[in-house]
Protein backbone atom coordinates (compact mmCIF):
# COMPACT_ATOMS: atom_id res chain seq x y z
CA UNK A 1 0.00 0.00 0.00
CA UNK A 2 0.80 3.50 -0.51
CA UNK A 3 -0.10 7.30 0.01
CA UNK A 4 -0.42 9.11 -2.89
CA UNK A 5 -2.43 12.78 -3.71
CA UNK A 6 -5.29 11.62 -6.35
CA UNK A 7 -7.71 13.47 -8.26
CA UNK A 8 -10.49 13.95 -6.97
CA UNK A 9 -12.57 12.70 -10.64
CA UNK A 10 -10.78 9.90 -11.00
CA UNK A 11 -12.37 8.20 -7.83
CA UNK A 12 -15.60 6.58 -7.65
CA UNK A 13 -18.20 6.04 -4.44
CA UNK A 14 -18.79 2.79 -2.80
CA UNK A 15 -22.45 2.86 -3.05
CA UNK A 16 -22.52 -0.46 -1.65
CA UNK A 17 -20.46 -0.50 1.74
CA UNK A 18 -22.13 -0.56 4.45
CA UNK A 19 -22.80 3.22 5.68
CA UNK A 20 -25.23 5.07 3.54
CA UNK A 21 -26.42 7.87 5.88
CA UNK A 22 -24.72 10.95 5.65
CA UNK A 23 -25.86 14.19 7.55
CA UNK A 24 -25.52 17.49 5.97
CA UNK A 25 -24.76 19.23 8.91
CA UNK A 26 -22.29 16.70 9.80
CA UNK A 27 -20.60 17.09 6.43
CA UNK A 28 -21.10 21.12 6.77
CA UNK A 29 -19.01 20.71 10.05
CA UNK A 30 -16.22 18.32 8.04
CA UNK A 31 -16.11 21.49 5.12
CA UNK A 32 -15.24 24.04 7.75
CA UNK A 33 -12.20 21.96 9.23
CA UNK A 34 -10.65 20.85 6.20
CA UNK A 35 -11.10 24.27 4.56
CA UNK A 36 -9.48 26.13 7.94
CA UNK A 37 -6.86 23.06 8.90
CA UNK A 38 -6.66 20.90 5.91
CA UNK A 39 -7.61 17.05 5.86
CA UNK A 40 -5.85 15.29 8.55
CA UNK A 41 -6.39 11.80 7.50
CA UNK A 42 -6.33 9.91 4.07
CA UNK A 43 -9.11 8.11 2.58
CA UNK A 44 -8.15 4.43 1.29
CA UNK A 45 -8.98 3.92 -2.19
CA UNK A 46 -8.60 0.38 -4.15
CA UNK A 47 -7.53 0.19 -7.68
CA UNK A 48 -9.57 -0.62 -10.60
CA UNK A 49 -9.26 -2.22 -14.09
CA UNK A 50 -9.58 1.12 -15.39
CA UNK A 51 -7.33 3.18 -13.98
CA UNK A 52 -9.47 4.29 -11.94
CA UNK A 53 -9.85 4.17 -8.01
CA UNK A 54 -12.80 2.90 -5.47
CA UNK A 55 -13.65 3.96 -2.33
CA UNK A 56 -12.63 1.66 0.79
CA UNK A 57 -13.77 4.19 3.71
CA UNK A 58 -13.65 7.76 4.07
CA UNK A 59 -16.60 9.12 2.14
CA UNK A 60 -17.52 11.78 4.01
CA UNK A 61 -13.87 13.38 3.79
CA UNK A 62 -14.30 12.42 0.16
CA UNK A 63 -17.59 14.39 -0.32
CA UNK A 64 -16.68 17.39 2.02
CA UNK A 65 -13.33 17.63 -0.29
CA UNK A 66 -15.44 17.56 -3.07
CA UNK A 67 -17.90 20.18 -1.82
CA UNK A 68 -14.61 22.14 -1.10
CA UNK A 69 -13.95 22.62 -5.08
CA UNK A 70 -10.16 20.70 -4.04
CA UNK A 71 -8.72 18.91 -7.14
CA UNK A 72 -6.60 16.08 -5.37
CA UNK A 73 -7.18 14.27 -1.87
CA UNK A 74 -4.17 12.10 -0.32
CA UNK A 75 -5.14 8.54 -0.62
CA UNK A 76 -4.09 5.07 1.01
CA UNK A 77 -3.96 3.20 -2.05
CA UNK A 78 -4.50 -0.58 -1.94
CA UNK A 79 -4.83 -3.56 -4.55
CA UNK A 80 -6.70 -5.83 -2.74
CA UNK A 81 -9.65 -7.84 -4.72
CA UNK A 82 -11.29 -9.70 -2.26
CA UNK A 83 -15.16 -8.65 -1.57
CA UNK A 84 -15.71 -10.22 1.59
CA UNK A 85 -12.23 -8.90 3.44
CA UNK A 86 -12.91 -5.46 1.45
CA UNK A 87 -16.27 -4.98 3.27
CA UNK A 88 -15.21 -6.25 6.58
CA UNK A 89 -12.57 -3.47 6.52
CA UNK A 90 -15.17 -1.15 5.37
CA UNK A 91 -17.34 -2.39 8.74
CA UNK A 92 -14.56 -2.32 11.16
CA UNK A 93 -13.56 1.46 10.04
CA UNK A 94 -17.09 2.18 10.27
CA UNK A 95 -17.60 0.94 13.90
CA UNK A 96 -14.94 3.82 14.86
CA UNK A 97 -16.29 6.37 13.20
CA UNK A 98 -19.41 8.65 15.00
CA UNK A 99 -22.34 8.52 13.06
CA UNK A 100 -22.77 4.54 12.08
CA UNK A 101 -26.33 4.21 12.91
CA UNK A 102 -27.46 0.78 14.53
CA UNK A 103 -29.74 0.27 11.85
CA UNK A 104 -26.59 0.08 9.25
CA UNK A 105 -24.72 -1.95 11.42
CA UNK A 106 -27.87 -4.58 11.54
CA UNK A 107 -27.99 -4.64 7.62
CA UNK A 108 -24.39 -5.02 7.38
CA UNK A 109 -23.97 -7.89 9.53
CA UNK A 110 -27.21 -9.42 7.61
CA UNK A 111 -25.81 -8.82 4.38
CA UNK A 112 -22.68 -10.74 5.33
CA UNK A 113 -24.34 -13.49 6.36
CA UNK A 114 -27.22 -13.83 3.78
CA UNK A 115 -25.54 -12.24 0.89
CA UNK A 116 -23.68 -15.31 -1.55
CA UNK A 117 -20.84 -13.54 -2.16
CA UNK A 118 -19.79 -13.67 1.86
CA UNK A 119 -22.07 -16.29 3.56
CA UNK A 120 -20.44 -15.66 7.25
CA UNK A 121 -21.58 -16.97 10.42
CA UNK A 122 -22.27 -14.92 13.76
CA UNK A 123 -19.23 -16.60 14.92
CA UNK A 124 -17.16 -15.39 12.56
CA UNK A 125 -17.65 -12.16 12.42
CA UNK A 126 -17.39 -12.04 16.08
CA UNK A 127 -14.11 -12.70 15.84
CA UNK A 128 -12.86 -10.78 12.63
CA UNK A 129 -14.69 -7.73 13.94
CA UNK A 130 -13.47 -8.34 17.90
CA UNK A 131 -17.37 -8.08 18.85
CA UNK A 132 -19.24 -10.05 21.19
CA UNK A 133 -21.75 -12.53 19.48
CA UNK A 134 -24.83 -11.34 21.51
CA UNK A 135 -23.63 -7.72 19.96
CA UNK A 136 -24.19 -9.09 16.73
CA UNK A 137 -27.49 -10.85 17.24
CA UNK A 138 -28.94 -8.11 19.09
CA UNK A 139 -27.83 -5.42 16.30
CA UNK A 140 -29.44 -7.92 13.36
CA UNK A 141 -32.72 -8.27 15.74
CA UNK A 142 -33.13 -4.55 14.57
CA UNK A 143 -34.57 -5.98 11.45
CA UNK A 144 -37.70 -7.27 12.60
CA UNK A 145 -39.34 -3.65 12.37
CA UNK A 146 -40.62 -1.64 9.69
CA UNK A 147 -39.01 1.14 8.15
CA UNK A 148 -40.87 3.97 10.16
CA UNK A 149 -39.94 2.62 12.91
CA UNK A 150 -35.99 1.94 11.54
CA UNK A 151 -35.48 5.70 10.33
CA UNK A 152 -36.20 6.17 14.05
CA UNK A 153 -33.38 4.57 15.72
CA UNK A 154 -30.48 6.50 16.60
CA UNK A 155 -26.84 5.30 18.19
CA UNK A 156 -26.42 6.14 22.20
CA UNK A 157 -28.60 5.68 24.95
CA UNK A 158 -30.10 8.75 25.88
CA UNK A 159 -33.66 8.91 25.18
CA UNK A 160 -35.15 11.44 22.49
CA UNK A 161 -38.53 12.61 21.40
CA UNK A 162 -39.71 10.85 18.35
CA UNK A 163 -36.24 8.63 18.34
CA UNK A 164 -35.67 5.20 19.31
CA UNK A 165 -32.12 3.74 20.95
CA UNK A 166 -31.47 0.03 20.69
CA UNK A 167 -31.81 -0.65 24.35
CA UNK A 168 -35.45 1.00 23.94
CA UNK A 169 -36.23 -1.60 20.94
CA UNK A 170 -34.63 -4.66 22.44
CA UNK A 171 -37.65 -5.74 24.51
CA UNK A 172 -40.46 -5.14 21.99
CA UNK A 173 -38.46 -7.65 19.20
CA UNK A 174 -40.32 -10.76 20.40
CA UNK A 175 -44.00 -9.15 20.25
CA UNK A 176 -46.35 -10.03 17.22
CA UNK A 177 -45.86 -7.64 14.65
CA UNK A 178 -49.36 -5.84 15.07
CA UNK A 179 -48.47 -5.02 18.43
CA UNK A 180 -44.62 -4.33 17.85
CA UNK A 181 -44.18 -1.55 15.62
CA UNK A 182 -46.89 0.30 17.07
CA UNK A 183 -45.74 0.08 20.48
CA UNK A 184 -42.33 1.11 19.00
CA UNK A 185 -43.49 4.66 17.84
CA UNK A 186 -45.61 5.36 20.99
CA UNK A 187 -42.26 4.63 22.82
CA UNK A 188 -40.32 7.39 20.68
CA UNK A 189 -43.36 9.67 20.75
CA UNK A 190 -43.65 9.46 25.14
CA UNK A 191 -39.78 9.31 25.35
CA UNK A 192 -40.12 6.20 27.32
CA UNK A 193 -37.38 4.64 29.77
CA UNK A 194 -36.37 1.19 28.85
CA UNK A 195 -37.56 0.34 32.66
CA UNK A 196 -40.93 1.24 31.21
CA UNK A 197 -40.63 -0.14 27.61
CA UNK A 198 -39.97 -3.95 29.41
CA UNK A 199 -43.13 -3.14 31.78
CA UNK A 200 -45.08 -2.79 28.47
CA UNK A 201 -43.77 -5.37 27.30
CA UNK A 202 -44.46 -7.51 29.90
CA UNK A 203 -48.07 -6.67 29.74
CA UNK A 204 -48.35 -7.55 26.01
CA UNK A 205 -46.49 -10.87 26.26
CA UNK A 206 -49.24 -11.98 28.73
CA UNK A 207 -50.91 -14.74 27.26
CA UNK A 208 -54.01 -14.48 29.48
CA UNK A 209 -55.11 -10.99 27.82
CA UNK A 210 -56.84 -11.21 24.76
CA UNK A 211 -55.37 -10.15 21.55
CA UNK A 212 -58.66 -7.81 21.18
CA UNK A 213 -57.70 -6.14 24.43
CA UNK A 214 -54.35 -5.81 23.26
CA UNK A 215 -55.57 -4.13 20.22
CA UNK A 216 -57.58 -1.96 22.19
CA UNK A 217 -54.54 -0.73 23.85
CA UNK A 218 -52.78 0.62 20.97
CA UNK A 219 -54.84 3.55 21.40
CA UNK A 220 -53.48 4.54 24.77
CA UNK A 221 -50.32 6.74 25.43
CA UNK A 222 -47.00 5.09 27.20
CA UNK A 223 -48.07 6.42 30.39
CA UNK A 224 -51.32 5.19 29.98
CA UNK A 225 -50.14 1.83 29.02
CA UNK A 226 -47.86 1.76 32.18
CA UNK A 227 -50.78 3.01 34.35
CA UNK A 228 -52.53 0.05 33.06
CA UNK A 229 -50.18 -2.36 32.93
CA UNK A 230 -49.35 -1.27 37.53
CA UNK A 231 -53.85 -2.16 37.77
CA UNK A 232 -53.05 -5.16 36.14
CA UNK A 233 -49.83 -6.68 38.04
CA UNK A 234 -51.89 -5.26 41.66
CA UNK A 235 -55.36 -7.68 40.22
CA UNK A 236 -52.87 -10.33 39.64
CA UNK A 237 -51.21 -10.39 42.79
CA UNK A 238 -54.78 -9.93 44.28
CA UNK A 239 -56.17 -12.75 42.65
CA UNK A 240 -53.47 -14.74 43.84
CA UNK A 241 -53.56 -14.09 46.88
CA UNK A 242 -57.29 -15.24 47.02
CA UNK A 243 -56.56 -18.19 45.55
CA UNK A 244 -54.33 -19.11 48.05
CA UNK A 245 -55.04 -22.26 50.35
CA UNK A 246 -56.55 -21.44 53.61
CA UNK A 247 -55.30 -23.21 56.46
CA UNK A 248 -57.79 -25.34 58.44
CA UNK A 249 -58.39 -24.30 61.71
CA UNK A 250 -57.22 -25.96 64.61
CA UNK A 251 -59.91 -29.01 65.57
CA UNK A 252 -60.32 -28.68 69.55
CA UNK A 253 -60.49 -32.08 70.99
CA UNK A 254 -63.58 -33.47 71.51
CA UNK A 255 -64.92 -34.35 75.23
CA UNK A 256 -64.91 -37.95 76.23
CA UNK A 257 -68.00 -39.89 75.91
CA UNK A 258 -69.72 -41.32 79.30
CA UNK A 259 -68.57 -44.93 79.92
CA UNK A 260 -70.80 -47.13 78.75
CA UNK A 261 -72.96 -44.94 75.93
CA UNK A 262 -72.53 -45.96 72.38
CA UNK A 263 -70.51 -44.34 69.90
CA UNK A 264 -72.20 -42.38 66.66
CA UNK A 265 -71.90 -44.18 63.50
CA UNK A 266 -69.07 -41.78 61.02
CA UNK A 267 -70.76 -40.74 57.99
CA UNK A 268 -69.32 -42.54 55.28
CA UNK A 269 -66.74 -40.07 53.07
CA UNK A 270 -69.14 -39.32 50.20
CA UNK A 271 -71.97 -38.53 51.84
CA UNK A 272 -70.31 -36.12 53.96
CA UNK A 273 -68.70 -34.30 50.97
CA UNK A 274 -72.26 -34.55 49.25
CA UNK A 275 -73.06 -32.29 52.59
CA UNK A 276 -70.80 -30.47 52.28
CA UNK A 277 -71.31 -29.15 48.95
CA UNK A 278 -75.14 -28.61 49.24
CA UNK A 279 -74.53 -26.16 52.39
CA UNK A 280 -71.99 -24.40 49.98
CA UNK A 281 -75.32 -23.67 47.23
CA UNK A 282 -77.14 -20.82 47.88
CA UNK A 283 -81.03 -21.56 48.03
CA UNK A 284 -82.30 -18.64 46.01
CA UNK A 285 -81.05 -15.81 43.42
CA UNK A 286 -77.84 -14.70 44.91
CA UNK A 287 -76.61 -12.19 41.95
CA UNK A 288 -80.31 -11.09 40.52
CA UNK A 289 -79.55 -9.66 36.66
CA UNK A 290 -79.93 -5.76 38.00
CA UNK A 291 -77.02 -5.75 39.87
CA UNK A 292 -74.61 -7.77 37.28
CA UNK A 293 -75.88 -5.10 34.68
CA UNK A 294 -74.69 -1.97 37.64
CA UNK A 295 -71.67 -3.92 38.53
CA UNK A 296 -70.66 -4.87 34.72
CA UNK A 297 -71.34 -0.92 34.10
CA UNK A 298 -68.64 -0.05 36.22
CA UNK A 299 -65.96 -2.64 35.04
CA UNK A 300 -63.35 -1.01 32.09
CA UNK A 301 -62.34 -3.49 30.01
CA UNK A 302 -59.26 -5.12 31.39
CA UNK A 303 -61.23 -5.95 34.80
CA UNK A 304 -63.78 -6.98 32.87
CA UNK A 305 -61.52 -9.67 30.57
CA UNK A 306 -59.81 -10.84 34.41
CA UNK A 307 -63.69 -11.44 35.55
CA UNK A 308 -64.81 -13.39 32.41
CA UNK A 309 -61.24 -15.22 33.04
CA UNK A 310 -62.55 -15.71 36.45
CA UNK A 311 -65.91 -16.89 36.10
CA UNK A 312 -64.69 -19.16 32.98
CA UNK A 313 -62.62 -21.07 36.07
CA UNK A 314 -65.70 -21.17 38.07
CA UNK A 315 -67.51 -22.78 35.64
CA UNK A 316 -65.06 -25.37 34.53
CA UNK A 317 -64.44 -26.07 37.88
CA UNK A 318 -68.42 -26.77 38.78
CA UNK A 319 -68.84 -28.88 35.54
CA UNK A 320 -65.97 -31.26 36.56
CA UNK A 321 -67.95 -31.79 40.21
CA UNK A 322 -71.25 -32.02 38.24
CA UNK A 323 -69.44 -34.52 35.96
CA UNK A 324 -68.40 -36.71 39.15
CA UNK A 325 -71.56 -36.58 40.85
CA UNK A 326 -73.85 -37.67 37.71
CA UNK A 327 -71.59 -40.82 37.88
CA UNK A 328 -72.00 -41.36 41.52
CA UNK A 329 -75.88 -40.84 41.26
CA UNK A 330 -75.70 -43.78 38.26
CA UNK A 331 -73.84 -46.29 40.34
CA UNK A 332 -75.61 -45.28 43.28
CA UNK A 333 -79.15 -46.41 41.20
CA UNK A 334 -77.60 -49.49 39.63
CA UNK A 335 -76.70 -50.37 42.87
Amino acid sequence: MEMIELPLDLIDEDTDQPRYQFDDEAILELMNSIAELGLLSPIKVRTLENGRYKIIYGNRRYKASKNLGRATIPCIVSNVTDELEIYLEQIAENLTREGFSPIEEAEAFHKLMNDPRFTSSVKYLSSKLGKPEAYIKNKLELLKFDNKVKKLIVSGTDIRKDKLTEDQLLPLKDLPIEHRDSLALIVARDEMPVSDVKKIAKLFKDKDISASTKDKLLYKSGHELLATWSTYEMNRAERAKRAEPKEAPEEKPKAAKPVGEPAAPKAPMLETKLKKLLDSLPNDDFFPPEALEEILQKLDVDSREHFLNDINNGVERLEKQLSVWRKVKDMVSNH
